[in-house]
């Protein structure tokens, strides 16, 4: 263990350990199985949600990428330990988990037209979240190649098994990575929008598409908006703490 970690460095740096293998973990008979029924609930949802879905997944991240919707207005966080940091990013996680399960509570009570607005709301969230996030973790979101590592997080929270180990790969080599990205005006076009889309969409189906069932649709709206923003921030948080330990090393 390297010898300028703290003790809870040396903690967090085992317990990344432990992350990295259960998220690069080959998929089990529960997540086999949930694939097998998703595919199945796909295949009766109308197109047309399938395309409100992709359509907002797009516009959500292109305006958290390319405006200043999304930044926050508090400066990064400075001259704080990591055991600070990642207390208050457990307090911001618990804030923002709470909003999403009562807005998904409200939306999935409402059928299926609120059920569909739901999804670009909690995009939104999600996108806020990372945002505040990396100024916990003393990162400038004005810097636009913090925006994209920010969405590398959505990615690797939202993604197939098959394309996590590059994601993260992508993540712990950044400094290297970010010498090699285009100007701030021309990275849209390095992003594969297909993709990004369709994993995200595909990620979250199952637990999202039962909400725009009658009867259940507020219970599982809260449900699944809590247990998404809970990955998103565990995958968040263990993301900044990877990268915190790299700089001290």
């Amino acid at each position: 263990m390297n010898g300028k970690y703290t003790v809870y460095e040396q903690q967090t740096a085992k317990a990344l350990i432990r992350w990295e293998k259960e998220l690069l973990r080959t998929p089990g008979l529960f997540e086999k199985t949930s694939k097998a029924v998703q595919t199945r609930i796909n295949q009766v949802i109308p197109e047309k949600v399938h395309t409100a879905i992709t359509a907002a997944v797009k516009g959500i991240v292109r305006s958290a990428l390319f405006t200043m919707d999304y930044i926050p207005k508090n400066e990064p966080l400075a001259a704080a330990s990591l055991a600070e940091r990642d207390h208050k990013a457990a307090e911001l996680l618990a804030f923002y988990k709470k909003l999403a399960a009562a807005e998904g509570a409200g939306t999935g009570a409402g059928g299926l037209l609120l059920g569909l607005a739901d999804f670009p709301i909690l995009i939104g969230i999600k996108m806020k979240f990372l945002f505040e996030l990396a100024h916990v973790y003393g990162h400038s979101t004005l810097d636009y190649r913090e925006r994209l590592y920010i969405l590398h997080i959505f990615q690797l929270a939202f993604s197939s098994q098959s394309i996590k180990p590059a994601l993260l790969r992508t993540l712990a080599e950044w400094p290297e990575t970010s010498k090699s990205l285009p100007p701030a005006d021309s990275f849209e076009s390095h992003i594969d929008w297909r993709q990004l889309q369709q994993e995200y969409r595909d990620t979250i189906d199952f637990r999202k598409m039962l909400q725009l069932v009658p009867g259940i649709g507020a219970v599982v709206g809260a449900w699944a908006n809590y247990g998404l923003l809970e990955e998103l921030g565990q995958t968040g948080m263990n993301v900044y703490r990877m990268r915190w330990l790299a700089a001290r090393s």
